[in-house]
């Protein structure tokens, strides 16, 4: 089968066009891949900084296909459904944490950049009849992760007001479109004027540039105090995003690409009564919870690019240059 693959640490992603296809064992599924899409994870482990990263490996987590084979004991009415794949893998008992066993899709099991994938019967769900290929492709784990964060860490309630960091990572488009959804009044973040402006014309109030000194003594002063953000980034810039919280107010993160959290005020937070909130993807029932609000509110996923499978390095490169606005997706070919 045609696949992207990590083949070592040197030689990087490698488009190979005739890797070993997989067989679906006793409680699993093959499905035939439409379409995958990229997320900062995959090009992260590419350069080395995720844990236990083994070679080769098909990296990816977010997939739509077809069910076309399926295992002993799996329900012969998946095959043919075009089905989107939850990409958690043993999140355990807690809706609290995820278990100690808990990996995503795409590694170390292999993942959904090849022709053909294989998933546990219980890990996909019916792509939403609203949604392009491509856009079903684009929900799974960015999807899931904003989801967790805006509602089961944050407790976004209807009427807050919510400021989203970085806007442009697929993860931050999503939790901007369920927050708007859930009634919430939307500001947002970026370095790009034009991220900001297109974040409006998709029912954001308003954005800020955070590269400019003291931007968010100016934000409350026009916008007022927030209360949730949601943030990706961490690093020097945390502190400034305690400031714009009200009394009550709650942070969620869910990555930290500036690194430590430094010049944070304990004062500030323990005075506002301010809760910093770690988020990790989400669990089963949030999957389905995120799906069911995704076709309840006909939300759909911002596409930045469309790339065919063969064309991977180059999805991987428009990825760590960080310039996209939505989600890269690829492709694959039907032989």
């Amino acid at each position: 089968m045609k696949a992207l693959v990590l083949t070592s640490k040197e030689d990087g992603i490698v488009f190979n066009p005739d890797y070993p296809q997989p067989l679906a064992q006793a409680g699993e599924v093959r499905i035939k891949v439409l379409a995958a899409a990229l997320n900062h994870r995959d090009v992260w482990i590419t350069q080395g900084q995720y844990a236990g990263i083994k070679f080769p490996t098909i990296l990816g987590s977010d997939g739509v296909g077809i069910v076309e084979s399926i295992g002993e004991g799996v329900n012969s009415a998946w095959l043919g459904k075009t089905v989107i794949i939850n990409p958690n893998n043993h999140w355990g008992e807690s809706e609290r944490h995820q278990s100690k066993q808990y990996h995503i899709m795409g590694l170390p099991k292999d993942g959904t950049l090849a022709e053909f994938v294989i998933v546990d019967a219980d890990k996909m769900r019916l792509a939403p009849h609203h949604l392009t290929i491509e856009q079903a492709a684009a929900l799974p784990l960015a999807g899931l992760t904003a989801y967790r964060a805006l509602f089961g860490r944050a407790q976004l309630q209807a009427g807050e007001k919510v400021l989203i960091s970085g806007i442009g990572g697929g993860v931050a488009l999503f939790a901007m479109q369920f927050a708007i959804a859930a009634g919430a009044e939307v500001y947002v973040t970026s370095s790009s004027e034009e991220k900001i402006a297109k974040a409006v014309q998709l029912g954001a109030k308003a954005g800020v540039l955070y590269n400019q000194e003291g931007w968010q003594k100016t934000f409350v002063k026009t916008y007022g105090e927030m209360d949730v953000v949601i943030d990706s980034a961490c690093g020097n810039g945390f502190a400034a995003l305690i400031d714009v919280l009200g009394f009550g107010g709650r942070i969620a993160f869910y990555g930290g690409g500036q690194g430590a959290i430094n010049g944070l005020n304990p004062q500030k937070i323990f005075w506002k009564q301010v809760s910093i909130l770690g988020s990790t993807m989400g669990s089963d029932q949030q999957f389905a919870d995120m799906v069911d609000f995704v076709e309840k509110h006909q939300i759909k996923p911002i596409v930045d690019s469309i790339y065919a499978l063969e064309d991977g390095v180059a999805a991987f490169r428009h990825m760590a240059q960080g310039a996209q606005f939505g989600k890269i997706v690829m492709r694959v070919p039907q032989a």
